[in-house]
């Protein structure tokens, strides 16, 4: 049997054994190939960038339970959702699921470390989902069925109609909450209007600390959007690392503690090769990366802090491929799974709008991310002896990654970590 046959054969026999992992590796798959697709739209000249992947895909994935026709045929294209839609609700669900089951367990860990007097910090996940819609609005029942069931997304009846601003500020202030107040004003005046029928709301928030803290190196050097090297604060420890090398680019990944989420760097060669490397990434290297064999690193890279603006997507999912969901032309939106169609009163998206946070230091990582999608009606490895030397000094990308199923939570950048 040839060597591509038997892994064909192991895959075969991992998805028959657990049809559920097989299930949320192929969601993952769309999370990450969609992540790719709108870092490399976002990610402009020199600036940095962090976005989460796995927010915007679950809000959209909320909201395309409600879709039909020609506009769910175009966000599913987009968002690289499977064909299957119960198993795609299922993946969604199921790894939300596993991420819970992380952090319970490091919950107890740390129980169990405080008994015996040992120091320790938990994992923390909290992802929350959640519908506003206008109160008198006829939802069909099946689509909050569904959201209530595979995405714990409860309908709040509100009175945009009666009072668009307080309503902002409503949702917002949930937001806020949900995020550890990392989020804040997501949605920014005059986008919820007297309109307004709907507002699904996707908030997330992760604090992890290492499975191995680092200790500060406070004069590193770093070479800011591929220039000159200045003086920055840098993190170093020697360890097990996973390590991948391709043509041009390196990838390093740091396990959290408890091993079921870890950051990787993927590094380029060159001090000016972002660009490159950002362009040669794919959900095949996600998947190594995911898998990556352990070596024994020196490893030297900059801590971090990026709190962008929020980013209003509608204009790049609309370039993306997706033009009816925001009826473009007029009257091709079709959400008629998720309220009635009349050919004078339809649902349609306004806008999406999507805000992420995340800061890196030798304790850990603490990241943030919220998306909110607007409805208004429409009314018309082995270890050598010495370890190898990694210095991040150059522009990179990151990712946090849940390496079970090799989603990517979080996306970004860093041209200068000042």
């Amino acid at each position: 049997m040839s060597l591509i046959r038997k892994k064909t054969t192991a895959a075969l026999a991992l998805a028959l054994l657990n049809p559920a992992h097989a299930t949320t590796t192929e969601v993952a798959t769309g999370i990450n190939r969609f992540g790719l697709d709108l870092h490399r739209r976002l990610a402009k000249g020199d600036d940095n960038l962090v976005v989460s992947p796995w927010s915007i895909e679950t809000a959209l994935a909320m909201t395309y339970a409600g879709s039909a026709g020609k506009t769910k045929e175009e966000m599913a294209n987009v968002l690289h959702f499977i064909d299957n839609e119960e198993k795609l609700h299922d993946g969604f669900s199921d790894l939300t699921t596993d991420l819970a089951k992380l952090a319970k367990a490091s919950e107890e860990r740390v129980a169990d470390a405080k008994k015996d007097g040992g120091p320790a910090t938990p994992l923390q996940i909290n992802v929350a989902n959640r519908l506003f819609g206008q109160k008198d609005y006829p939802f069909i029942q099946s689509f909050l069925d569904l959201n209530a069931e595979k995405y714990h997304s409860p309908l709040e009846k509100l009175d945009f109609r009666a009072d668009p601003e307080g309503c902002r500020k409503h949702i917002n202030q949930w937001v806020e909450i949900q995020t550890r107040d990392k989020i804040k004003d997501l949605i920014p005046q005059r986008v919820i209007t007297a309109d307004t029928s709907l507002v699904l709301t996707n908030a997330v928030y992760l604090k992890a600390p290492w499975a191995e803290e680092f200790r500060d190196e406070p004069d590193g050097e770093f070479h800011p959007r591929g220039k000159a090297a200045v003086k920055v604060p840098m993190l170093t420890r020697t360890g097990n690392y996973g390590h991948v090398q391709w043509p041009g680019t390196t990838a390093v990944t740091i396990p959290y503690a408890d091993g079921g989420l870890q950051f990787v760097l993927f590094v380029p060669d060159a001090v000016d090769g972002l660009s490159d490397t950002e362009k040669s990434l794919n959900p095949e290297r996600f998947a190594e990366a995911a898998k990556a064999n352990a070596k024994k690193i020196e490893l030297h890279f900059p801590s971090f802090k990026l709190e962008p603006e929020r980013v209003m997507l509608a204009e790049e999912l609309i370039a993306m491929g997706m033009p009816s969901a925001f009826d473009k032309p007029e009257g091709s939106a079709d959400f008629s799974r998720m309220g009635p169609r009349k050919p004078n009163d339809y649902l349609f998206i306004s806008q999406v709008i999507h805000k992420a946070f995340i800061a890196v230091d030798k304790h850990g990582t603490e990241a943030a991310a919220a998306t909110a999608v607007l409805m208004p009606r429409a009314l018309s490895m082995p270890q050598p002896e010495k370890p190898l030397v990694i210095r991040v000094d150059r522009p990179f990308v990151f990712a946090i990654q849940h390496i079970d199923s090799g989603a990517c939570l979080f996306l970004g950048r860093v041209t200068d970590p000042r």
